[in-house]
């Protein structure tokens, strides 16, 4: 029987395939722990600071954010330029300054295996809640070079750098398991067995206003283009009812 396949027939084809292609990556990426609501608020000011404060305390001194500017930071968060010079850039670096640091790739290939990345599109080619349910997910593993490993990112390469303020998770494994080699899949949650600086709902905060931060630093224009979206939609709204009543008026001798 010989198939003949129209342009209509191809067309068909293309886009069941469209349709079909995100059930399938979701459904590849669908292994792992199932990720917690980040629950940010972008407009929550008080929140980006305390992040930012974070972030440059925890996190600056390996990761950058090579396509954020310091005063522009500073100018969307509310951060007076002097508080901003005391606390929040280190170094000779100026406000107007990218958020960069020293560290070099190869300084990352040496130290962790692999070249340290930047952060600034981290929320967006991950997710909120996968940093903020990574950064809750460390647990103890003697097994790692650093000591620890972490449920979302397995076999991670970076130390947990806020362990002193979590505190120390173990592993709880399903009955049956252990903690022997290749148990690592039957890890079932993770138990808080030495408490650190801060308690549970302190870290969970502090946490959330990280990710609240980075979150902003992916798209700082995003509330703004929200905003923007719904003026387009009314403008458009009341153009399509001018361009209806134009029609009518323009077509009502036609017969």
């Amino acid at each position: 029987m010989k198939l003949d396949f129209t342009a209509a027939h191809l067309t068909g084809l293309l886009l069941i395939a469209l349709l079909i292609a995100p059930v399938a990556v979701s459904a590849a990426g669908g292994h792992g722990p199932e990720l917690e609501d980040a629950n940010i608020d972008l407009r929550d000011k008080a929140s980006l600071q305390r992040g930012a404060k974070y972030f440059t305390n925890y996190c600056f001194g390996c990761h950058s954010l090579q396509y954020m500017r310091y005063n522009r930071m500073a100018d969307d968060l509310g951060i007076p330029e002097e508080q901003l010079r005391e606390n929040l850039i280190f170094g000779d670096a100026k406000p107007g300054d990218l958020m960069t640091n020293a560290i070099r790739p190869e300084d990352g290939n040496k130290w962790f295996g692999t070249a340290i990345p930047d952060l600034t599109l981290v929320t967006r080619w991950r997710s909120p809640d996968w940093v903020y349910s990574y950064l809750k997910s460390y647990y103890i593993d003697d097994s790692r070079p650093y000591g620890v490993n972490n449920l979302v990112f397995p076999k991670v390469g970076m130390p947990h750098p806020l362990i002193h303020l979590q505190g120390i998770q173990t592993p709880v494994y399903a009955d049956g398991h252990s903690s022997e080699a290749g148990a690592a899949e039957h890890i079932v949650g993770l138990e808080l067995t030495e408490p650190g600086q801060l308690s549970t709902e302190e870290y969970d905060a502090m946490v959330r206003d990280l990710t609240n931060f980075l979150t902003y630093v992916g798209e700082p224009y995003k509330l703004e283009r929200r905003s923007l979206g719904i003026y387009v939609l009314l403008f458009l709204g009341v153009l399509f009812i001018l361009a209806y009543y134009l029609k009518k008026e323009y077509w009502k001798d036609v017969h």
